[in-house]
Formats: structure tokens, C-alpha cells, sequence
């Protein structure tokens, strides 16, 4: 009877306990542990279950902060303003006034405005410029108002011609000339209209609202312009507003230049920092469309300084990517590190146990946020050991007093050189070779042979006389200007 076991259920029902010879012990529990749920966890850490897991083997630094979490200067120094641009002033002059408000180094757009044109212009902040680029070449929305000149058609007649130019002649690759004020070279080029579509006609003043989704750089006024030829009554731009800028648009948390005026007033005063917090986002909700690639802690300022990210720092990484896709490398509490060019697909990651996963394209995060973790390696610390001990010399290369397992089993590749081609263009045998260097040696070798003969005791005395000799010149030199 004393090796049985009873087992009851808790008073509260939470867990079954076990009696045993030795007492009571709760039982394991056969559940598995519940799923999580991170559809509403922030930026690029939503919907992180979904994630293929390459590892969970590894060891988090407290070091690095959520992106919602960062203190506030750091929080301006990674942020970004969906501002709404207002009438008149260039984008230049816009961006120039942010960057005087909030007291930054730097900051940059996402795409020139034209100085009547309002609406939504990506305002970079300080590291974040160097996501400006990617955001000026991402695609726009915009909402025109176009004026016909004149109207001899029927309104629905005319209605009816207008919506089909806009909806279905003028979709998909068209020739543009900017138009003579413009910011750009004045050349014919190509831009896509991806989707327009006629919003309103008004046929006693000859107005009409229409919206397009379209490539970077595509001129609406000339657009306009065109619409007005298929027409046959001419027509010019009246109004334009950006409606969207790749992934931010009117909806997602737009400012005007007084609330980042005020939210800067406001911390001056009170220090309170929530207005100027809701005013300036993380950097990460400009990357929330790219592929996701989770590195571990220790990898990270491996990759601030430009290495090439390989398969031992992969934690986990978004299904469907494909080779010299542009992904996005990110760490456990959701910081991005850097733009990638993977190097491997979904599939070759989850098999592989070396190799390249991505090409740095471009690094974000500031170096050093997270502890250097390299050269901590079983090979890294013996070459440390060795370079203290005399075996290798100070730049870890071979000397005189290495070990000749070390030597053979570890190749400097730096030493190594090409093999020397023939006048001629023939290859040369070995046993060619071996004559040559028989006959005849190399007037170099002979000459290192020459210095390795002298003794290192004679060197300094030579270099003595010499010096000894020159001071002796000097003086004959002077004796015989006094002389003269």
C-alpha cells in the first residue's frame, strides 16, 4: 500500500494533487499551454505567432527598447510625422521648419509637393532619413479637380466621355513631359496609372473630381492636360491633394504644422510628453508591409556595423520570401535593424544549418545600442590566448612560434596569391617550375636573405654611422661658407 498513489482534485478545482509516499505534489498538467494571440501586439511584432520558429535556443540582453517605449529623445530621433502640408510653402520649407521646432539634426520627406498641392507628406526624422528614399519611391494617391475650358457636348454626353478617358483610356503606362515649372529635367518619360476613378461631374462650371493611385513621380497636372486633349475641349488642373504616400495615408494619424508647433510648446512648458508622442511616430510604421526576419540580441550590433547576416542568428522569419526580396530585420522586442536583400528563401532557412540569409541594404539602428557579441567563439578565444601567449603576432597571423596544428588546420586567406601566369600564356608544370627556381633565384629572396644575415646587435651601430657621418658633412658644408 505504500507505493500507491491517490490522486484528488483541489479544493478550488485548479489542479489535480497527487499523494505520494513521500506527500503531496500537484500532478503535470497534459494541457497543452494556450496559444497566443498577437494580432494586437504593435508595429512588426502583430500577428508574431504566425511566424515560422527556426530557434527559440537563445539568450535575451537587457538592452534595446520596445519602439513605444523609448525615451523621448530617442523616440524623436527614430520618428516620423505624417504631416499635412499646407498651401504655399514648398515641401523644402515645410521640412526646414519641423526640423527648427523640434531642434533636430536632420530630417527628410517622402516625396516633393508642389507649393500649392496639400496633403499628406511623410516628414522623416533624424536616423529615420534613411528610410526617405524607400518612401519617395513607393507609390501615391492623390484627389484632383480638373477644369474643362469649354463645353459644347450635352452634359451627359460629356459626363460620359469623361469617365471613360479617366477610368479606362488613361490606365496603365503612359508618356509624360513635365510640365515647364517643374522640379525635375524636362525629358518624356513613362509612369503607370495603377487605378483612377471619376468621383463627380459638375456641367455648369465645368469641374470634375477624380482620384488615382499611381507610380512616383507622375505629374497630375499633366494628366489633366491630357484628359482635356482625348476630350477635345482642353482642360488644366484647378486643385490636387495627396490622399496617400506609400504605406501612411489621410487616416492614419495626420498632423498639421500646429499641432507639432503646440505638441513642442506643450513639453516645453509641462513636460508632458504624450501630445508630442502622438504627434511623432516609430520609424516601424513606415515598414510594417516588408517581410519579417527576427535576429537575436546578439547578432544585432554584429549587423549595425555591416556584416552579413547568417543562419546561427535566425530566431524567426515571415513565409514567402523569396531571393533579393526586400525584407526587414527586426529584434525580439520589435525594433527594426536594418533593410535586407534575402539571400535565401522560406524554405532553404528552415532546412540549412549555414550559410547567408540577407545582405545588409540599409542599417537604421545607431551601433553599439545593443553589447558587442563577437569574437566570443571556441576559435576567437584560442587566437586571443595565443596572440598573449607569443604564438601569433599582434594582427593574429602566423609567426615563428605557432604550432604547426594550428598553422595547417587554420587558413589565412589574406596570404594567400594567385598563381603566376608564363609570358606566354602556357601553363607551366610543376616539375618545370622546380628547375627554374633551381637555376635561378629571384634577385628579392637573395636580398632577404642578405638582411636576415645581418645580425639584429649590428643594425643599430650602422645606423649610428650614418648619422655620425651626415653630422660630419653638415659641419665641412659650414666650415666652408665661413671660409668664404
Amino acid at each position: 500500500m505504500g507505493g500507491e498513489r491517490k490522486k484528488r482534485k483541489a479544493s478550488d478545482g485548479s489542479a489535480a494533487v497527487q499523494e505520494t509516499v513521500k506527500g503531496l505534489m500537484i500532478a503535470p498538467d497534459k494541457k497543452a499551454a494556450p496559444a497566443l494571440d498577437t494580432s494586437n501586439w504593435p508595429l512588426l511584432l502583430k500577428n508574431y505567432h504566425q511566424l515560422h520558429v527556426r530557434t527559440n535556443h537563445y539568450t535575451p540582453l537587457p538592452t534595446g527598447t520596445s519602439p513605444l517605449a523609448r525615451p523621448l529623445q530617442t523616440h524623436l530621433s527614430y520618428g516620423v510625422i505624417n504631416l499635412d502640408k499646407p498651401a504655399n510653402p514648398s515641401s523644402h520649407e515645410v521640412v526646414s521648419w519641423v526640423k527648427r521646432i523640434l531642434r533636430l539634426e536632420k530630417t527628410g520627406h517622402s516625396g516633393t509637393l508642389d507649393p500649392k498641392v496639400t496633403g499628406c507628406l511623410i516628414v522623416c526624422l533624424d536616423r529615420a532619413t534613411r528610410l526617405a528614399k524607400s518612401q519617395q519611391s513607393a507609390g501615391k494617391e492623390y484627389v484632383a479637380v480638373i477644369r474643362l475650358h469649354k463645353n459644347d457636348a450635352e452634359s451627359s454626353d460629356l459626363h460620359a466621355q469623361l469617365r471613360k478617358n479617366v477610368e479606362t483610356t488613361l490606365v496603365g503606362a503612359l508618356f509624360q513631359r513635365p510640365p515647364l515649372i517643374s522640379a525635375v529635367k524636362r525629358q518624356l518619360r513613362i509612369r503607370s496609372i495603377y487605378d483612377s476613378k471619376l468621383l463627380d461631374f459638375d456641367s455648369k462650371r465645368n469641374l470634375g473630381v477624380f482620384w488615382v493611385r499611381c507610380q512616383a513621380g507622375t505629374y497630375i497636372r499633366t494628366l489633366c492636360v491630357h484628359l482635356g486633349f482625348m476630350l477635345g475641349t482642353g482642360g488644366h488642373m484647378q486643385e490636387l491633394r495627396r490622399v496617400r504616400s506609400g504605406v501612411m495615408g489621410e487616416d492614419d494619424n495626420m498632423v498639421t504644422m500646429h499641432d507639432v508647433l503646440d505638441a513642442q510648446h506643450v513639453y516645453d512648458t509641462t513636460k508632458d510628453e504624450t501630445y508630442l508622442r502622438r504627434v511623432v511616430m516609430p520609424l516601424e510604421v513606415l515598414l510594417t508591409g516588408y517581410k519579417r526576419i527576427v535576429v537575436k540580441d546578439s547578432a544585432v550590433n554584429a549587423i549595425c556595423y555591416g556584416a552579413k547576416f547568417m543562419i546561427p542568428g535566425l530566431l524567426r522569419f515571415a513565409d514567402g520570401i523569396e531571393v533579393n526580396t526586400e525584407v526587414v530585420l527586426m529584434t525580439t522586442k520589435g525594433e527594426a535593424i536594418a533593410m535586407a536583400i534575402a539571400q535565401m528563401t522560406t524554405s532553404v532557412m528552415a532546412t540549412v544549418d549555414h550559410g547567408v540569409v540577407a545582405k545588409i541594404k540599409r542599417v537604421i539602428m545607431e551601433r553599439d545600442v545593443y553589447p558587442r557579441r563577437w569574437g566570443l567563439g571556441p576559435m576567437a578565444q584560442r587566437k586571443k590566448s595565443m596572440i598573449k601567449e607569443g604564438k601569433l603576432d599582434k594582427h593574429g597571423k602566423v609567426n615563428d612560434k605557432t604550432p604547426k596544428d594550428f598553422s595547417q588546420s587554420y587558413k589565412e586567406l589574406s596570404i594567400t596569391k594567385p598563381p603566376e601566369l608564363s609570358g606566354s600564356g602556357k601553363g607551366v608544370s610543376k616539375d618545370d617550375e622546380s628547375e627554374d627556381s633551381k637555376d635561378k633565384e629571384p634577385e628579392s629572396t637573395k636580398r632577404d636573405a642578405e638582411m636576415l644575415d645581418v645580425d639584429s646587435d649590428d643594425q643599430p651601430e650602422k645606423k649610428k654611422e650614418k648619422k655620425e657621418k651626415k653630422k660630419k658633412k653638415k659641419k665641412e658644408k659650414k666650415s666652408k661658407k665661413e671660409k668664404e
